[in-house]
C-alpha cells in the first residue's frame, strides 16, 4: 500500500497535534497515514524525496509496533 502523507507547515506544536488527531478520526485505517512537518532542514527538499523519507520512517515505525 502506498503511504498516505499529510504535510504540515506553519502550525504550532499544539495545532499540529490537533490536526493529526482530527485527520486520524476522519479516515479509515489511520495507522496508514504518515505525518510530516516542514523544518529548516527539509524546506529545500524535493517533495518526492520528502515523501520517500517519511514513508520509510513510517514503515519502520509500523514494523516496530507489530508483535
Amino acid at each position: 500500500m502506498e503511504t498516505r502523507l499529510v504535510l504540515l507547515h506553519g502550525f504550532s506544536k499544539d495545532e499540529a497535534l490537533a490536526v493529526m488527531r482530527v485527520v486520524k478520526t476522519a479516515v479509515t485505517e489511520p495507522d496508514g497515514i504518515a505525518f510530516a512537518a516542514t523544518t529548516a532542514s527539509n524546506m529545500d527538499w524535493k517533495v518526492a524525496d520528502l515523501v520517500e523519507h517519511v514513508s520509510e520512517e513510517h514503515a519502520a515505525f509500523l514494523a516496530s509496533k507489530r508483535p
